[in-house]
C-alpha cells in the first residue's frame, strides 16, 4: 500500500501531521515582521528545550554543519584538542578537526562500548601547561546505540579550567536530559530531523559566554558557518542568510508540541521506548550491541542471529511491512541493524515494529 512507510531509524524521524501541514503553507519574506515574530518564538522555545539562557543559533545545515561550526568558530590552527571516538560520528569529528589543522588526540573505545571518563581525566590532569583547548564528545553515538557519560567527562573538563567542551547532541537533545546551563556546556550542536520531529535542513548551536570569549581569537577559516553574524542577527529575530522559511513553520509547531508534553514527560517517554525495545529484543533471544548501562534513548543496535546478514532482516521488514530500520555503518554493515525510537514515536510504533521483527525472524528460520 502506498504512503504507509514507517521510519524506525535515527533520522529522519517521523513528522507529526501538524508539522507537515505547517510545511505546506505559503512562504513569507524572511525579512518581514511576520517572520521575525516566528523567529522570536522559536528562539525562546529553543532555549527552553536546551535548558539554557545562552545563544541558540539556527543554521541552514545538517547536524554535521552544526558540529563543524562548533569546532571552527572557537579554536585556532594547531590547537590541541581531545576527541572521543567510539563510533562513526566520533570519528567524523576527529576528521573535521584534522581537516582544519588542529592537533587532534583521540581517546577511543571499541564500537559498542562507552568512552571511559577516566581516560579523559588522566590526560586533562596531566596537561599542567593547559595546552588542551577543547574536548569534543558525541553524547549519543548513533552508529552503535551508545550513550556516553557526558556529565562525568564534562566534570573533568571543567576541572581542567582552560578547555572548552564541544558536544554532538544530534540524537540526544530532546530525548535525554541535557541541562546545558547546569552542566556548563560550552558548545552543543544538534539537527532538526532528530528529536525536533521535523525534516532535515536546520541545525542548532548553543554557545556559552566562555566560548564567545574564545571566538574573539579563533583564526580558522569560516564564512557561511561564522557564528558571529548569526548571533548579531538573532538578536534582531532574523538571520544573516536566506533560511528555509517553511521549516521554521514546522519548527514553531513541533516546539509548541514539545512544550505541551513537557521536558520530563519527553525524557520519560524516550526512556520507556528504549526499555521496551531492549526488553523485546532480549525476549527474541537477539544480542544487543550496546550494554544496558550505556544504552542510547534514541536508537537500539541489534545483532541478528548467527549466519544471517542484518541486511536480510532490513530487506524483509521494508518489503513486507514498510518498516525501515537502519543498518550498520562501515565495518558493522551486515552485522547489526538499528531500531530508532527518537522523536515522534510512541508505544504503538514499538509494538508494531517488534511484531514485524518477530515475523521476519520466523521467515528466516
Amino acid at each position: 500500500m502506498d504512503d504507509k512507510l514507517m521510519l524506525m531509524i535515527p533520522g529522519p524521524t517521523p513528522v507529526p501531521e501538524k508539522a507537515l501541514l505547517a510545511l505546506a503553507k505559503h512562504p513569507i519574506g524572511h525579512r518581514s515582521g511576520d517572520f521575525s515574530q516566528i523567529m522570536a518564538e522559536v528562539q525562546e522555545n529553543l532555549k527552553w528545550l536546551h535548558q539554557t539562557q545562552n545563544d541558540v543559533l539556527i543554521l541552514t545545515a545538517s547536524g554535521t554543519g552544526a558540529m563543524e561550526a562548533g569546532i571552527i568558530n572557537f579554536l585556532k590552527r594547531g590547537d590541541r584538542v581531545l576527541c572521543g571516538c567510539n563510533g562513526k560520528f566520533g570519528d567524523r569529528w576527529a576528521e573535521v578537526a584534522t581537516a582544519y589543522g588542529l592537533n587532534v588526540e583521540i581517546i577511543s573505545a571499541e564500537w559498542g562500548q562507552p568512552l571511559d571518563p577516566e581516560k579523559f581525566r588522566e590526560v586533562l590532569e596531566a596537561d599542567t601547561e593547559k595546552q588542551i583547548k577543547a574536548v569534543i564528545i558525541t553524547h549519543s553515538e548513533t552508529s552503535t546505540g551508545v550513550l556516553n557519560d557526558l556529565e562525568t567527562i564534562n566534570r573533568h573538563v571543567k576541572n581542567h579550567g582552560e578547555a572548552l567542551i564541544i558536544v554532538d547532541a544530534v540524537t540526544s537533545l530532546g530525548a535525554v536530559n541535557l541541562p546545558i546551563d547546569e552542566w556548563g556546556l560550552d558548545v552543543v550542536g544538534s539537527g532538526s530531523q532528530k528529536g525536533y520531529m521535523i525534516p532535515p535542513g536546520l541545525a542548532f548551536v548553543s554557545v556559552s559566554p566562555k566560548a564567545w570569549e574564545a571566538y574573539k581569537t579563533a583564526d580558522l577559516p569560516r564564512y557561511y558557518l561564522d557564528l558571529g553574524p548569526y548571533r548579531k542577527t538573532a538578536a534582531k529575530n532574523t538571520n544573516p542568510f536566506t533560511p528555509p522559511v517553511n521549516l521554521f513553520y514546522a519548527l514553531q509547531v513541533s516546539l509548541q508540541m514539545m512544550k505541551a508534553e513537557g521536558l520530563e514527560n519527553i525524557f520519560a517517554r524516550h526512556h520507556r521506548l528504549m526499555t521496551m525495545t531492549r526488553d523485546a529484543v532480549k525476549g527474541l533471544n537477539l544480542p544487543l550491541f550496546a550494554p544496558d548501562h550505556a544504552a542510547s534513548p534514541a536508537i537500539t543496535a541489534v545483532c541478528p542471529p548467527e549466519s544471517i546478514d542484518a541486511e536480510k532482516v532490513r530487506s524483509i521488514m521494508r518489503k513486507q511491512f514498510d518498516i525501515v530500520l537502519a543498518g550498520g555503518q562501515d565495518h558493522l554493515k551486515g552485522k547489526i541493524f538499528r531500531i530508532g525510537h527518537l522523536g515522534f514515536v510512541c508505544d504503538r510504533d514499538i509494538l508494531c515494529a517488534i511484531a514485524a521483527l518477530e515475523t521476519t525472524l520466523q521467515q528466516l528460520n
